[in-house]
């Protein structure tokens, strides 16, 4: 048993001072009183710094130097997981942008053999596309845009993994959300043309999010609230938001997270092959995207994903937007926990979770990640 001690413990739920959280295998056994340490338990001192659930991202395209639409293979989700768990990423989604319906059988059975391997780190799959508004495609290929058919969402149905599938609804065929939902796939509206009115016709069919909030979707006018409207103003819907200081506003993020009601707003990266690797170019979609002070961008200046890590997102909320600790910290684990419905074992620290933790120091720098136990530090 492990007990890591000498931190403030964001719990998910509260904030904790001069206690310990005990860990035994997999699991989070309990928190205890510092005094009430068990004598058996060897002791971790973490210097005063921050203990949260770890990370979950539920958007990353690339990481360590490679991007899942080049070669989606249980190689690259490993090598994915493990540039981004240096940032305290201890639960992703690999996420593929619009490709070929061969590509995506691919990324399925990628994903399926890597959850059959126990893979640290990797919790489902991400489809972003194909059925998106051309008009909205960003940097996706316009040749690859395509309805969702039946043969996909079957495949994607017999994934026993966390899903999302990211379309635009005004593109989707009627019934085509209700068949996603029922295949238990989270169905997130984005790269999207729709109106309010028929953002509430797809959540009445069982849509559930709103992927990157503000960006590649139809904008908030007095008379015409687009999707960002409708996202701001559906309570039920959960929306991600990229916090990387390039895609939204710190304004804007800030009004997003006055206007959502508590817990339905959370951190993604939509990270691409720079993070965690030394790269200051790379080819995506046949196009040579560049990294320039931070920011991923085409040849003609389109964002293009970003260079954001998780913990990056934290800090930032916390130094530009002035979210509280706590909520960033459950912006970037509790809340999208919850969206994913695995908030019945990640996303808290609580009696029985997996022992799936991140170590902040006081600056909300790294210092180590826990995945169901296992326990990795870093300098």
């Amino acid at each position: 048993m492990h007990a890591l001690t000498n931190c403030h413990i964001h719990t998910g739920l509260s904030s904790l001072e001069a206690h310990a959280v005990l860990i035994d295998g997999r699991q989070i056994v309990e928190i205890v009183a510092a005094e009430e340490i068990p004598s058996e338990a060897t002791i971790m001192d973490l210097d005063g710094g921050h203990l949260a659930p770890g990370f979950i991202d539920v958007q990353v395209n690339g990481g360590g130097g490679v991007m899942f639409n080049d070669a989606p293979s249980v190689e690259t989700i490993a090598q994915m997981a493990k540039a981004h768990r240096r940032f305290g990423t201890t639960g992703l989604l690999p996420t593929l942008i619009t490709d070929s319906r061969d590509r995506i059988a691919e990324a399925i059975e990628a994903v399926a053999a890597a959850m059959a391997g126990n893979m640290p780190g990797v919790l489902g799959l991400h489809l972003e596309g194909p059925n998106i508004n051309p008009e909205r495609r960003g940097m996706h290929e316009s040749k690859h845009i395509a309805a969702f058919d039946g043969e996909n969402i079957a495949r994607l149905g017999a994934l026993k993994a966390a899903k999302i599938v990211t379309l635009a609804p005004e593109c989707a065929a009627p019934g085509v959300i209700a068949a996603l939902s029922a295949s238990d796939v989270r169905v997130s509206a984005g790269h999207s043309e729709a109106t309010a009115e028929q953002v509430a016709a797809a959540i009445g069919e069982g849509l559930v999010g709103v992927t990157h909030l503000f960006n590649a979707m139809s904008q908030f006018i007095g008379r015409e609230p687009g999707m960002v409207g409708a996202a701001l103003a559906q309570p039920e819907l959960w929306c991600g938001i990229i916090v990387d200081g390039f895609h939204v506003h710190a304004r804007s993020v800030a009004a997003a997270w006055r206007a959502k009601r508590p817990g339905k707003l959370f951190l993604v990266t939509d990270a691409m092959a720079p993070v965690g690797a030394e790269m200051h170019s790379f080819v995506s979609a046949g196009e040579t995207i560049t990294l320039r002070d931070g920011c991923c961008r085409t040849p003609d200046g389109r964002l293009a994903g970003s260079a954001l890590d998780m913990a990056s997102a934290v800090g930032n909320c916390v130094r530009d937007i002035a979210i509280p600790l706590d909520e960033a910290l459950r912006m970037a684990a509790t809340y999208p926990a919850e969206f994913l419905l695995l908030d019945h074992r990640l996303g808290k620290i609580e009696s029985g979770f997996d022992a799936s933790l991140v170590w902040l120091d006081k600056e909300l720098s790294v210092r180590a990640t826990w995945i169901n136990g296992d326990c990795e530090q870093y300098e």
